[in-house]
């Protein structure tokens, strides 16, 4: 087992060796962020796909458009902390310094389209945060995922 804190020893780093073409990631976190995608944007332009669940309840309208419990399209991004975090959080700052965070976008979105399904988990019950890389030849596990790091890395 190898301890993942974010300071010496980073998750995307590992992610970049993990990740091979055609793999299936599966990730339960609070957030997801256009520069998080960049940093992985080669690794992730190969894999098969990804299913991300947002931990808290998130992009989730307060009120469906109708009977039937619709989402609705929303441009205004910021709402929580959560939410805002999907340009980039305080701890990207200089990223976001570059002014690339339109090409990045729209990077981000197109391969969101072609690779992503997104879901909100809508309870308040708590949820683990988790990363999980499947391969042809081997998975990967990162459990627990903590913000500001202490992940470990448990592989099968």
């Amino acid at each position: 087992m190898e301890i993942i804190d974010n300071i010496n020893h980073l998750l995307g780093d590992n992610l970049k060796q993990t990740i091979k073409p055609n793999s299936k990631l599966k990730i339960a976190v609070s957030c997801f962020s256009i520069y998080a995608f960049e940093a992985l944007k080669k690794e992730l332009e190969n894999i098969e796909s990804l299913e991300f669940i947002f931990t808290s309840p998130t992009f989730v309208p307060n009120e469906a458009t109708d009977k039937i419990n619709k989402e609705r399209r929303e441009f205004h991004i910021p709402k929580t902390e959560r939410e805002r975090s999907f340009y980039g959080s305080d701890f990207e700052i200089q990223l976001k310094n570059k002014l690339t965070q339109r090409a990045i976008a729209k990077e981000c979105a197109d391969w969101m389209r072609r690779k992503a399904v997104f879901r909100s988990n809508r309870s308040k019950a708590p949820m683990q945060q988790i990363a999980c890389v499947q391969s042809n030849d081997s998975d990967a596990v990162y459990l627990p995922l903590h913000a500001g790091g202490n992940e470990q890395n448990h592989t099968r």
